[in-house]
C-alpha cells in the first residue's frame, strides 16, 4: 500500500553532539553558543565531568544560547547532546511530493480534491484537468478511471494493458 513520509526501516535519527570548552578562571564567562537551536533546556543535555546537569537550574537556553548557572573550567569535560534535533525531515514540504517518491504503480494525478465537509456523499469530488499530458499506461490486471469529455495532447501516448474506463 502505497504512504507519504519516509521508510522507517532506513531512516533513523541520531543525536547531534557538541564538545564545548570551558573558561579558567573567568566566572563571568558562563555563555556558550551553540551549533544547533534549541527550544528549551528540556532539548537538550549538558554534561560536565561526564556528569548529566539539570535542564533550568544548571543550565538556560535560547536558540543558540546556552547559559551555564556554575563555572566550567577548561580542565572540565564539557559537552551538550542535542536530543530534540531530528537528521532527518519528516514532513516533507510543501509542494515537495511527487509522482517517483509513491510506490510503483501509484501516481498523483494533475488533479484536486474538494470536500464540503457534511458527511454526505458530495464529501470528495476529484477535480482534475479536461486533458492527458503525459504517456500513460494501464497495466495487466489495473483499471483506470477519469471523468470526460477528455482530450489526448497531440504526442502523448495512452497503452492499455488493463482496463481505463472514461465515464
Amino acid at each position: 500500500m502505497p504512504y507519504l513520509g519516509n521508510v522507517p526501516a532506513v531512516n533513523f535519527s541520531t543525536a547531534a553532539y557538541q564538545d564545548l570548552t570551558g573558561v579558567t578562571g573567568s566566572p563571568a564567562k558562563r555563555g556558550f553558543t551553540l551549533t544547533h537551536a534549541a527550544g528549551s533546556a528540556q532539548d537538550i543535555e549538558v554534561f560536565v565531568n561526564n556528569v548529566r546537569q539539570e535542564p533550568s537550574v544548571a543550565y538556560t537556553v535560547a536558540g543558540t544560547a546556552l547559559t551555564m548557572t556554575g563555572d566550567v573550567e577548561t580542565t572540565d569535560d564539557f559537552y551538550v547532546v542535542f536530543q530534540g534535533k531530528a537528521q532527518q525531515t519528516v514532513t516533507p514540504g510543501a509542494g515537495t511530493i511527487t509522482n517517483a517518491m509513491f510506490a510503483s504503480g501509484t501516481t498523483l494525478g494533475g488533479g484536486s480534491y474538494l470536500g464540503d465537509s457534511g458527511g454526505g456523499l458530495a464529501d470528495i469530488v476529484r477535480v482534475h484537468e479536461a486533458q492527458l499530458d503525459t504517456d500513460i499506461t494501464v497495466a495487466v490486471n489495473t483499471n483506470g478511471l477519469c471523468a470526460g469529455p477528455l482530450t489526448i495532447a497531440t504526442g502523448v501516448t495512452v497503452t492499455l494493458n488493463g482496463n481505463l474506463v472514461i465515464a
